[in-house]
């Protein structure tokens, strides 16, 4: 009984190590590569990203374009989706490898019913004093609202309820000294009828977006006022998302993948903060995004995009614990399990720091 004893615990030992080496990443670097770091992986590999042409994908639209996926053998398809209620299972099944989030109650909802995907990367902040998700008012009510206080008594336009935006709100309420039943809060989920709204007088304030707030203001309908920033400096307004799958069991691919992602978002970051390339990435911006007009990027805040791929991760449990104070949560989020950085992590150190 003692030998066969024995013999199990080496067969078990056998099978342990075979399965850990199954699961070695290939990330040896080498400047001769194509990528001039990892090796391209031995057989075109495609990978479905669940995009909708929002700027915050600039990452990927970047990448793709300049061939960094296809120095890594990897194809990329995007698949568009009405809703993220049908985004997320797909995710979750493997169907859609990576895709783009935003923190709602709905999303940790999901997790938290048993939808799994990874929270991997960051996929959209604003830029301190230039945020591209911020509060315009009324062209017209610039002498009456000169401070966040100003806004008691206001209609305030949000797109959606427990929600990042419906954070922001609250943030900048806490903020102004206010209350939500300090002002009147009006659901707008359309940004477009937002700016009617204001232009013909029905609401006071927005929590608007890009381009529109450009456009608003070129057209003298409405006026940025201050900057989210002010008040939430490190909100995470997007997120990228991996499917268990691939973030598991791909790791070879999902790890060349991230560094092709965060090699377009550096160019990104280089034509947006520091004037390198940027007709180059305008022109790439106009292709893959609803903003066609060249000269409206020139104007326009863009998106924040880490270039190593950061998330401010104690926001994204603030606006979780916001939510469960409010009701909107059921079930526990697991925070630990459902954050996985560790692939995008080592794609950046593999691919250098950036300056």
């Amino acid at each position: 009984m003692k030998k066969w004893l024995g013999m199990l615990g080496v067969l078990l030992l056998l099978a342990g190590c075979a399965e850990e080496g199954s699961m070695k990443i290939n990330d040896d670097v080498s400047k001769d590569n194509p990528s001039g770091d990892l090796a391209p992986l031995s057989k075109e590999t495609k990978v479905v990203i669940a995009e909708d042409g929002s700027a915050s994908g600039a990452g990927f639209y970047i990448a793709n374009e300049k061939g960094y996926f296809d120095d890594y053998n990897i194809e990329v398809e995007f698949a568009t989706f009405s809703n993220s209620d049908d985004m997320l299972p797909a995710l979750a099944s493997g169907d859609v490898d990576i895709a783009g989030g935003i923190s709602s109650a709905s999303f940790f909802n999901a997790i938290t019913q048993g939808i799994d995907v990874k929270i991997i990367a960051d996929k959209g902040h604003n830029e301190k004093g230039k945020s591209y998700f911020t509060f315009v008012i009324g062209a017209d009510k610039q002498g009456e609202i000169k401070d966040y206080s100003d806004l008691k008594g206001k209609k305030i336009a949000v797109s959606t309820e427990h929600a990042v935006d419906d954070y922001i709100f609250h943030q900048m309420l806490e903020h102004a000294g206010l209350t939500k039943d300090d002002v009147e809060f009006v659901i707008m989920s359309d940004f477009g009828n937002m700016m009617a709204a204001i232009e013909n007088g029905s609401i006071d304030a927005a929590l608007q977006i890009e381009p529109l707030i450009t456009q608003g203001v070129a057209e003298g309908i409405h006026v940025r006022f201050g900057d989210a920033t002010d008040f939430a400096p490190e909100a995470q307004i997007a997120m990228v998302l991996g499917s268990p799958q691939f973030m598991k069991d791909e790791q070879d691919v999902s790890l060349r993948f991230m560094a092709a992602y965060l090699k377009g978002v550096r160019d990104y970051n280089d034509a947006f903060k520091k004037g390198e390339g940027k007709d180059d990435i305008i022109d790439i911006m106009t292709q893959y995004t609803a903003l066609k007009d060249a000269a409206v990027w020139e104007d326009v805040f863009v998106t924040g995009l880490d270039p190593n791929g950061k998330m401010f991760i104690d926001d994204i449990r603030d606006q979780y614990e916001m939510y469960k104070k409010n009701g909107a949560i059921r079930g526990e989020f697991n925070f630990d399990e459902a954050i996985d950085t560790s692939i995008t992590e080592k794609a950046a150190k593999i691919i250098g720091e950036y300056e």
